[in-house]
């Protein structure tokens, strides 16, 4: 079974915030001739990888409220200079948006069971994605989304 990861999205202000930084970002390393990857770097390797990469994602919290998630390909470790261990969450550039989910701040990741994860919007909900995201939040902290 797939286990999720939650991590707090530090600098972004929403879901589009998110989207334009991975696109410069895999714009950077194309025009640099590198492998047009994506990753975030995180000190903690996960115990349970082999969970996290059989189809679990990163779960992403934006100003106090999962938004979306992005799949786990692979977790590669490494040694930065300073000789730190280190891992990157090699990521699917494609974000999914999801229900909207109040969180409290919290350092590092956490492991986000299937069950706990909300759900992707659908279809049904295409409307929410085009919703301004402070009208969005606004409604999401009343309960009405």
């Amino acid at each position: 079974m797939a286990l999720n990861l939650l991590k707090l999205c530090v600098g972004c202000d929403s879901v589009e915030d998110l989207e334009e930084w991975i696109a410069f970002r895999l714009d950077e390393r194309r025009r640099a001739g590198e492998p047009a990857e994506h990753w975030h770097t995180t000190r903690m390797m996960p115990t349970r990888g082999a969970e996290v990469t059989d189809g679990g994602s990163l779960y992403w919290v934006i100003k106090g409220s999962v938004q979306c998630r992005q799949l786990i390909t692979e977790i590669r470790p490494f040694i930065d200079d300073e000789g730190i261990g280190r891992c990157h969450l090699m990521l699917d550039p494609e974000v999914v948006r999801t229900d909207w989910q109040p969180r409290r701040a919290f350092q590092g990741w956490r492991y986000l069971k299937p069950a706990d994860a909300p759900a992707d919007l659908g279809k049904g909900k295409a409307g929410l994605v085009e919703m301004p995201p402070k009208l969005r939040r606004e409604l999401a902290e009343l309960g009405l989304l």
